[in-house]
């Protein structure tokens, strides 16, 4: 495995951790955010843009969504 796989899989393995630990506080939807930016990252990096420009809105919409997420 070359170091861009890796990056990868540490890219979609913390937006699936972040995503299911959503609900237990809002930073975990900001880490969300943040693990949807290097996926996006990896998907320009391997040449796939289409899955690179999907994942930068993904980002957005979680950054929006942690925005106006009320404190617990």
């Amino acid at each position: 495995m070359d170091a861009l796989t890796l990056f990868g899989l540490f890219a979609v393995t913390a937006m699936l951790v972040c995503y299911a630990m959503e609900d237990r506080s809002p930073w975990f939807v900001l880490l969300f955010a943040m693990s949807c930016v290097l996926g996006s990252a990896y998907g320009f990096l391997q040449g796939a843009w289409p899955f690179g420009v999907v994942e930068a809105i993904w980002a957005l919409v979680a950054l929006r969504r942690w925005s106006i997420r009320p404190e617990r």
